[in-house]
């Protein structure tokens, strides 16, 4: 049975309550979340935001399944316990499909996740070829191929899992952008011409890094095609479980930023945090232990 990970747990947005300026935390392996906080954001501009990224344990795709599942855990016991929040929402494609239901059971607070966007994929192709660009480990997972079978069984999905764009999108933030060759050889098997002359119209961004990329993605791409990125979708579903932005609402809320190693922390990436609505950075040293 595939597990609803944009569900909020158990919460209703009838159920949940929620204070008049709630604290929203969102959670990822690095700085692929800040996708998801902007969107977020956009539509509850009036909440607390704390962003978490888990640099010390980047990239998750190298954990084994049991030490990632350890490490969100030990991580969320100090962030909720910290923080407070309202509801927490882990921007990374990787925890959400391994991690979701251990941290439902762990905490009362409410968990949203990210769902690789093959629905609206499906919906929005018309020449029903599509292309998942992923993490290897999100295009392998079962949850993503039970997706790929329930809602575009009548399309041809191409599953891309990229080995360094995750990477390329943390470096272009720090002021170290990869060259285009480099970035054109990551995208080029999405790119899917068929016997018949269909050809890929619309490409999966199932890694929350992957929009930090999206401006040069689109120059790069040898054709047009409708990108999606799941960030909108997760907004939705906050504001469904918080409720919409009060009337009353007079001001922005504030947001902090916070890292678990800190060794991304330069000028360029702090400078492009800023311009993201973090002026506040901090570390919550939270070491790997050595495997």
């Amino acid at each position: 049975m595939r597990i609803d990970l944009m569900a909020g747990a158990t919460h209703s947005a009838a159920a949940l309550h929620v204070a008049a300026e709630p604290t929203i935390l969102v959670f990822d392996s690095g700085l692929g979340g800040l996708t998801v906080l902007e969107a977020v954001r956009r539509a509850r501009p009036d909440a607390r935001y704390v962003y978490v990224g888990d640099d010390a344990a980047f990239p998750y795709g190298r954990l084994g399944e049991a030490t990632l599942v350890a490490r969100v855990l030990a991580v969320m016991e100090r962030l909720v316990a910290t923080h407070r929040p309202d509801l927490v929402v882990i921007a990374c494609n990787t925890a959400s499909t391994l991690v979701l239901p251990a941290l439902r059971q762990r905490f009362t607070t409410p968990f949203v996740g990210v769902v690789p966007p093959i629905k609206p994929a499906a919906a929005a192709t018309r020449s029903r070829v599509v292309s998942l660009l992923a993490t290897p480990g999100t295009v392998a997972r079962s949850y993503t191929q039970d997706l790929i079978a329930t809602y575009a069984g009548a399309c041809t999905v191409t599953r891309v899992g990229s080995q360094n764009l995750a990477g390329y999108a943390e470096a272009e933030l720090a002021g170290a952008p990869v060259d285009d060759a480099a970035l054109a050889a990551e995208i080029a098997p999405c790119f899917v011409t068929e016997p018949d002359g269909r050809r890929t119209d619309v490409v999966c961004l199932a890694c929350t890094h992957y929009p930090l990329l999206l401006p040069r993605l689109e120059a790069l791409a040898p054709w047009p095609v409708t990108w999606i990125d799941p960030a909108p979708a997760i907004a939705r579903r906050v504001v469904q479980l918080i409720g919409p932005l009060p009337r009353e609402a007079g001001r922005h809320g504030s947001a902090l930023g916070a890292f678990t190693a800190g060794s991304c922390l330069n000028a360029p990436l702090r400078a492009a945090l800023a311009a993201r609505g973090i002026g506040e950075v901090g570390v919550e040293a939270i070491p790997l232990p050595l495997q």
